[in-house]
């Protein structure tokens, strides 16, 4: 990767913006300090933990990670309940023939089928089946508690690295941005 640098190849491959700056944070190029790799190494640590969280989860209901972010994927894809097998291999990062031996297994345990998509029979959709349904939501619900317990970390690094609707409307909130109550915003609680 001569030429690059991590976080230009980073804002490269998942297409991340880097538009917005903002002051607490160094520019672009700017040497980092202690804190600054005291931020970076806690939120990677948390990622890590919450990795290691997802991991040790499927493996207790009989899957391997991949697996489960695989029914995520289905069943989290936008617009629609079902994905082709080239959208799953975008969606997780791998190429079309590791995603097709991984439908292969997934269809094999039961927890996804393949059908003709709608619209275009030349094509193959991806579906959750009732078990695969009640393998997700089981791993789902305990993968949100576990964002919920660990989300004051996360929340934390991403103001450090995001621009601050309050500091950029000067103490008022930024044209479009919403506050936490907001009455056009369902609640999750209810």
């Amino acid at each position: 990767m001569t030429g690059w640098s991590i976080s230009e190849t980073i804002l490269k491959r998942f297409r991340i913006s880097e538009s917005v700056k903002d002051a607490s944070r160094p520019a672009a190029g700017a040497r980092l300090g202690k804190s600054d790799y005291e931020k970076l190494s806690a939120f990677r640590y948390t990622l890590r933990r919450f990795l290691s969280f997802s991991e040790a989860a499927a493996r207790e209901i009989g899957l391997a990670s991949q697996q489960y972010q695989a029914l995520l994927a289905v069943r989290g894809f936008p617009g629609r309940d079902a994905i082709t097998v080239n959208e799953l291999a975008q969606r997780l990062l791998i190429k079309h023939n590791s995603a097709v031996g991984l439908v292969n297994r997934l269809e094999a345990e039961g927890l996804v089928r393949r059908q003709a998509a709608v619209g275009d029979r030349r094509k193959v959709d991806i579906v959750l089946t009732p078990k695969g349904t009640l393998a997700f939501e089981r791993l789902a619900a305990t993968h949100h508690a576990e964002l919920a317990r660990i989300g004051p970390e996360l929340r934390n690094f991403l103001e450090y690295v995001s621009p601050s609707p309050v500091r950029a409307g000067k103490g008022k909130r930024a044209a479009g941005a919403r506050s936490r109550k907001s009455p056009d915003r369902p609640s999750r609680r209810a």
